[in-house]
């Protein structure tokens, strides 16, 4: 423990001094132990109450006083570098007490009206809570992360980027991958690596690493990984560390010539994938053919040809992937594009309706394979399906007509039932009249 005096003796500074420089800019003093012994890590969510007063005492701020917990990103500069500092020393509920200099709060500046220039803040801070970053598009929770080193600058590898990593795969307590790489991203699965692993790497800057927390949905899903002994539904720890990457060309770097190129560079590899069986990864080749020809215009006649040739062939392929991989909504989405560009292709044609059979949208399904028949007289596959879809379009009016049948069934055993009740109430009202008369009636016949 050090001490010093501030020179206008309004209060003593002391604390441990816990900055990197040792330069006394940030004094910490333990007011109240925390539990356990995890610390929060680089871009973990925290949550704090803290008070703030000037050295002479004055209260500047509290969270205390707003009666609701603050929350910030650690070591992403949302707050004073003292805090950045400070609470990544702090474990689950600890209180302690930051005196912090200028150059760790607001400078020369300060913060006006209430905090003048070149001020030493005292921050009481108390820490709840903390977590790691989702760093999923949809923020669902699916990817978590932790890092353990920060890396450097800001750019991160995207699809196609080649890149050299570090991985350790844990399940529950056991290491079950650990391996030095290099690849593509978009080719990660084809290495065994669950797709969770691609999605935390686009996330990374260079010479990052980081702890990840991978759901299943994110991971092997249901259906697991009998090579590396991973059961359905198991939440995956990877440690990766991105030693070193390459940026693949984004659409707008590259001249019509290099798109071109690029694209049929990937078609013939995402091909091979379909080949293969790798139906995610083909899907990942294609995708990027689209993106970078989509929206391609002013082209000169040859050029345009070789982009459209080369787009309907992306949407084509894409569908396929997409019906193999039963996501039908998008297999149907892929083959109406392709149909802008050749509104008589016959596979796009049959493909969606494949995907709209699949669907259970039978009557549109059989027109699109009646179409296909009647470009293509020689389709058997399509004069198939047409029956097909006939048959359950029959079945389906047979199932209506059921369906009917008792619904109408029903409301008649539902009228009569309520017709009953009603003469029944009626009885009741009269004190059991009618019955009487028909015993007065029997009675008189009787005599």
């Amino acid at each position: 423990m050090t001490a010093e005096e501030v020179t206008n003796g309004q209060q003593a500074m002391e604390g441990d001094d816990i900055t990197l420089k040792k330069d006394g800019g940030v004094l910490k003093l333990v007011k109240k132990e925390g539990t356990g012994t995890e610390l929060p890590m680089t871009g973990d969510k925290v949550f704090v109450h803290y008070v703030g007063t000037l050295l002479d005492g004055t209260k500047f701020d509290s969270s205390r006083d707003r009666g609701e917990k603050f929350s910030f990103e650690l070591g992403k500069g949302q707050v004073i570098k003292a805090w950045d500092l400070g609470v990544a020393t702090m474990k689950i509920g600890e209180v302690s007490q930051f005196i912090c200099k200028p150059e760790y709060a607001y400078g020369s500046a300060g913060s006006p009206p209430k905090i003048p220039p070149n001020a030493t803040l005292v921050f009481e801070v108390e820490l709840f809570e903390f977590h790691g970053e989702d760093v999923t598009e949809d923020e669902d929770g699916g990817i978590i992360r932790r890092i353990i080193t920060k890396g450097q600058g800001y750019s991160k590898p995207n699809e196609g980027a080649a890149v050299e990593v570090n991985v350790e795969g844990k399940f529950e307590e056991r290491v079950f991958d650990q391996r030095e790489l290099k690849f593509e991203v978009g080719d990660g699965e084809s290495l065994g690596l669950p797709p969770g692993v691609e999605k935390a790497i686009m996330a990374m800057e260079q010479g990052e690493e980081s702890l990840f927390t991978i759901m299943p949905k994110y991971g092997y899903g249901n259906a697991g990984n009998a090579k590396f002994n991973i059961p359905p539904g198991a939440t995956l720890q990877y440690k990766v560390k991105l030693s070193a990457f390459e940026k693949a060309k984004e659409s707008w770097e590259m001249n019509t010539a290099e798109k071109l190129e690029q694209s049929a560079i990937v078609k013939e590899k995402g091909t091979q994938y379909f080949k293969e069986g790798k139906f995610k990864q083909a899907s990942v080749q294609y995708k990027r053919i689209v993106s970078w020809l989509e929206h391609e215009s002013g082209l000169q006649q040859e050029d345009e040809q070789k982009a459209r040739a080369l787009r309907l062939a992306a949407h084509l392929n894409l569908a396929m992937c997409y019906l193999k991989m039963q996501e039908h909504s998008l297999a149907l989405e892929n083959c109406d594009k392709a149909l802008e560009l050749d509104d008589s292709n016959e596979k796009a044609l049959f493909r969606r309706g494949e995907a709209l059979c699949a669907m259970k949208e039978f009557e549109r399904a059989r027109a699109d394979f009646q179409k296909v028949l009647q470009l293509y007289p020689a389709n058997k596959a399509a004069k198939a399906q047409v029956a097909v879809c006939q048959r359950q379009i029959k079945e389906q009016h047979e199932k209506d007509k059921r369906l009917y049948a008792n619904m109408f069934q029903k409301f008649a055993e539902r009228d009569a039932k309520k017709e009953a009740e009603k003469v029944k109430e009626v009885k009741s009202e009269n004190g059991g009249g009618v019955d009487m008369e028909e015993n007065a009636v029997q009675e008189e016949t009787a005599a």
